[in-house]
């Protein structure tokens, strides 16, 4: 089955360069920036240069400039620049972040100043040094921070700043921090949490002293390269020990907290306090990654019990879905138990029930509005191609908050007091649209409707993304998409351009926009080509079991789907078999590789960016969640690790990774050529020096996707 999203029309066409795409911004869609919404639910504050300023949700008029360095009493060595700030929970004091130097994906250091509206004065956090994490405490009265790895806070009554811990210790122990392997697959980088009356500070402690290291080299013009060196840990390799501590403000001293079991190899992916000042919960994670406990924790006596605990077969995914209510016995929770993520309401004696439809599969969960008792969700829309918004009671009563002339894909961001929301819509072939709803669904104003896109898309022939849906050999049906060129003639026969990504729970056929990359694939399209995606088993959005049945054997469906998806194609009347290429990045580039080998007969050519050649080689925590570890699964690691198979190599392939690529490393790269020179096989590489895995810096991409566009001119 077909459906064409749009309809295509044989109209005079402007040729589409990778200047446009990658320096100019030509096809840029235009965006808002992070709304940061004050307390009183209407009011939202951004950037204007180095000012901030804030401005009415209902009219985007400016209310007022709530910070101006120029108006600075005494700047206190303030350069009247900085990168980001947080208010105090009462909004009378501003958190600047100046100077900022990136650690890794998500993690900075930077020099902190403390903006007081009041008096219209700025002050040096800490004198040291710059620091990371700096957050206020709930009470407004004291700022947490981290230090060369250890935990400190500053008592704004007194100015005085506390040292809480002395033993942390860069490469070996972390304090209110969080390792490279939790930050980037947990998603964390401040790993301590305030009580709600502000007396205790939580935190993690990481002992990564037994971790090895990994070292990266880059070249910045010196006599000798620089080395960076980091603890990483690979697969069953030793992970930092992890603890969890308690400090008493009042009484000015630490206890370990109690998680109730004597193992040591574990995770600790979150802590959060309950509403009851002195209720922490800890997340206890097994190493399987397969069953979670819930510790609640007295931070008064140090009594301990299990909240919650929940297993699965597979894996348990980590995220931020957990919300204590107000009446202080029962919070809400997403799972996958049921086998679609959805919404529980759990009572503190473990009592479980189900909040959203049985069908449904949750994707985001917005917040709770304890006003209305109200839950505001995303969720899959008719097609796991698409998104809606959703607000439902706790009683289960739902109301769709998106309209039927919005389907495509939707999301949401509510304001503190949940009455209003800005509503993100787009379609395959439609830029997002930007507009203000008030709560009962009423729209108030348009923000930004890309419009100038929208016709610059019409002006340059942009093909339409037509959906199709076909069966693999196991009879399971697969969701894709193709973009034909403009002159589409159906008696010809066309090259097949696959793009790929193919990894745990993503999606890439979508009806979304989906930026740079779409637009490079209409640039191909107007070259001749038709761009096809599938996505295989293993992808997100139908299911935990479609999700899951990948465990244990990482890329054995995923190759096998993508050659079935290519035999299709090419099976099409208008489509020549001979000429079909494929290009993935990451996870994707693991794939792509996979498929040049073990689809030796099927595709032509292949481009792997910042590949996985073998699983050995990765993380610990991403890894053994789908694997376990290599002791454990021998055959998994070694059947579909493309460094195994180069004697497989038939088509043209070109090997492309950044040297400084602090996640898949560039080892992968590496041994996968040395492979490839081993069995006597040509291929193509490309190394960036300095380049991380987004192989971002100057120049870098324009000179990517031109060397790809030329290899695909050549080989395809």
């Amino acid at each position: 089955m077909t459906l064409a999203m749009g309809l295509t029309t044989a109209v005079a066409q402007k040729e589409i360069t990778l200047e446009d795409i990658w320096s100019k911004g030509t096809f840029a869609a235009k965006s808002i920036p992070g709304f940061n919404f004050m307390n009183d639910g209407r009011q939202y504050t951004l950037r204007e240069g180095n000012t901030i300023a804030a401005f009415d949700i209902t009219t985007g008029e400016k209310t007022q400039t709530i910070f101006d360095p120029q108006t600075l009493r005494e700047k206190n060595g303030f350069d009247g620049k900085f990168a980001s700030y947080t208010f105090s929970p009462d909004e009378q004091l501003i958190l600047l972040a100046t100077n900022r130097k990136q650690v890794y994906r998500r993690s900075f250091l930077a020099t902190y100043y403390l903006y007081d509206r009041n008096k219209n004065e700025i002050s040096l956090l800490y004198d040291a040094d710059r620091q990371m994490n700096a957050h206020f405490s709930p009470d407004g009265m004291k700022i947490g921070f981290v230090h060369k790895n250890n935990l400190y806070y500053k008592d704004l009554a007194t100015d005085e700043v506390v040292q809480i811990t002395e033993d942390g210790q860069e490469d070996a122990i972390i304090h209110g921090a969080a390792d490279w392997v939790y930050e980037e697959e947990f998603a964390i980088t401040r790993t301590f949490e305030w009580s709600p009356d502000g007396r205790f500070l939580a935190w993690i402690r990481f002992d990564e002293r037994a971790v090895p290291q990994f070292t990266m080299t880059n070249y910045r013009n010196g006599l000798y390269p620089d080395y960076e060196t980091f603890k990483y840990p690979k697969v069953g390799e030793k992970n930092a020990l992890v603890s969890v501590h308690l400090y008493d403000v009042e009484d000015d001293r630490s206890r370990e907290v109690d998680i109730l079991t004597s193992e040591s190899d574990l995770y600790i992916p979150r802590i959060k306090w309950t509403k009851q000042a002195d209720q922490l919960v800890v997340f206890v994670l097994n190493r399987h990654q397969n069953n979670l406990k819930l510790i609640l924790a007295n931070a008064n006596n140090g009594d301990a019990r299990v909240l919650m605990e929940e297993s699965n077969k597979y894996y348990i995914d980590i995220d931020d879905n957990l919300t204590f209510l107000e009446d202080r016995e029962h919070f809400l929770w997403t799972s996958e138990k049921a086998g679609r993520n959805q919404v529980y309401l759990i009572d503190f004696d473990g009592r479980k029930k189900r909040i959203t439809p049985k069908n449904d599969i949750v994707t985001e969960v917005y917040g709770y509005d304890p006003a209305r008792k109200q839950i505001y969700y995303q969720a899959i829309d008719h097609s796991p191609l698409q998104r809606a918004v959703f607000s439902i009671d706790l009683k289960g009563q739902v109301k769709k908050l998106t309209s039927a002339d919005l389907e495509g894909w939707n999301g949401a961001r509510f304001s503190t007091t949940f009455d209003y929301y800005v509503l993100v819509h787009a379609t395959a072939d439609s830029p997002p649209v930007y507009s203000v709803y008030r709560n009962d669904g009423k729209l108030i104003r348009v923000i930004e409707d890309n419009a100038e896109l929208a016709d610059r898309t019409t002006e340059y022939g942009f093909q339409p993304k037509e959906f199709f849906t076909f069966k693999n050999q196991e009879g399971t049906t697969l969701n894709g998409y193709m973009i034909k060129p403009n002159d589409f003639d159906s008696t010809k026969k066309y090259p097949v351009f696959m793009f790929l990504y193919g990894g745990p729970g993503s999606q890439q056929v979508v009806d979304d926009w989906q930026g740079r990359y779409l637009t490079w694939f209409q640039m191909l399209a107007q070259k001749g080509y038709i761009v096809a995606c599938v996505d295989n088993r293993g992808t997100g959005g139908r299911g935990e079991e479609f999700k899951k049945q990948i465990y244990m054997n990482l890329g054995k469906m995923e190759t096998a789907d993508q050659i079935d998806a290519a035999k299709y194609l090419g099976d099409l009347p208008y489509i020549d078999p001979s000429r079909v290429g494929v290009f993935g990045w990451s996870y994707g580039g693991y794939m792509s590789t996979n498929l040049i080998l073990h689809g030796n007969d099927v595709f032509k050519m292949a481009i792997a960016v910042a590949p996985v050649t073998n699983w050995r080689w990765y993380d610990t925590i991403y890894t053994e969640r789908y694997m376990r570890t290599e002791a454990e699964n021998e055959q998994g690691y070694h059947d579909y690790s493309p460094v195994y198979y180069a004697d497989k190599l038939k088509g043209s392939y070109l090997l492309v990774h950044g040297l400084s690529d602090d996640n898949v490393h560039f080892q992968h790269a590496a041994e996968m050529a040395r492979a490839l020179i081993d069995a006597g096989k040509e291929f193509d590489t490309m190394y960036y020096p300095n380049d991380n895995h987004g192989i971002s810096g100057p120049g870098s991409k324009l000179h990517l996707f031109r060397l790809m566009t030329n290899f695909i001119k050549e080989n395809l």
